[in-house]
């Protein structure tokens, strides 16, 4: 069996050290795609909360114009 010695240790902490520091770098990298995803998923939100609001305003419109025109969804006998 090997000798574990001070240097076999220092060794092994400087490599697990390097590997922790590839991994931080990593998560960095993670965190700002993970906040870039979400400025385009509030993006997209905001998006599609201003087609309902176009999509109302038009159906308002077309209500009124309906009106105007005495059009009706009732059915004649």
């Amino acid at each position: 069996m090997a000798e574990i010695t001070n240097q076999l240790i220092y060794e092994t902490l400087e490599q697990m050290q390097e590997r922790l520091g590839r991994v931080d770098h990593k998560v960095d990298e993670m965190k700002n795609e993970l906040q870039a995803m979400r400025g385009h998923l509030v993006a997209v939100q905001q998006d599609i909360g201003n087609v309902y609001q176009t999509l109302a305003r038009q159906e308002t419109r077309l209500e009124r114009i309906e009106a105007r025109l005495e059009l009706s969804d009732m059915p004649t006998s």
